[in-house]
Parts: structure tokens; sequence; C-alpha cells
């Protein structure tokens, strides 16, 4: 009896691995049965945080809306009630970039929802 090879079915699975552990370091780029390993922890990972980033950068953005509206003299739940009573649909990432780029054009909407806060 002879062996079987598999060949390049196998082979092909193999390097698809491999590739995807290039830049890994040790043994973990090269061996096989480490790479399968590694390689499905870090896929796990990367799904996972595709979806925690955008979490994140939404803290990030209210976050800096706050602190930019509290130095204009409103919380962020207020300045945000208020710019919608007003009927501005901004959202939280031009807001926040306005925050930290624009102190001139947060100043004006911050003016604009105090506004509509008083009526």
């Amino acid at each position: 009896m002879s062996r079987v090879k598999r060949g390049f079915k196998a082979r092909r699975r193999r390097k698809r691995v491999l590739d995807l552990a290039k830049g890994f370091r040790g043994s973990r780029n090269n061996r096989f049965k480490t790479a399968i390993h590694v390689v499905k922890r870090a896929l796990a990972f990367a799904y996972r945080d595709r979806r925690v980033k955008k979490r994140e950068f939404r803290r990030l953005w209210i976050i800096r809306i706050n602190a930019a509206a509290r130095a204009a003299g409103l919380k962020y739940s207020e300045f945000m009630n208020g710019l919608k009573k007003s009927g501005i649909e901004l959202d939280r990432s031009v807001l926040a970039d306005m925050a930290v780029n624009d102190q001139a054009g947060f100043t004006a909407l911050v003016s604009k929802a105090k506004l509509a806060l008083a009526k």
C-alpha cells in the first residue's frame, strides 16, 4: 500500500493559513499546526473588534462634544436636545470634528441650541 500525499488541495489550504500568519513571531508564522490556532484566534478578535471600534469612536465623539458644550455653558444632553428641537440634524462624528477644528461654528450651534431650549 502506498500513502496518500494529498497534493495540491492540502498545499493550497496550508499556504492560505500560513499567509494569514505572516508577520507573527517565532514558530507561529511557519508551523502549520501552531499557525492554525493563532490565525483562528486573530480572525475572531478582528471580527469582534470591527464592532467594538464603532462603540469606541461613538464614546470618543460624545466625550469631545460634551467637553466643548460644557465650555460653552451647556451639558451634552441639553445640547443634543436643543439641536433636535431646533431641527439641526448633524451626527456625532461631524459635531465632534467641529468641536475640535471649528470652535466658532460649534459655538454658533450651541447658541442655537440654547435658543431652542429657551422657547
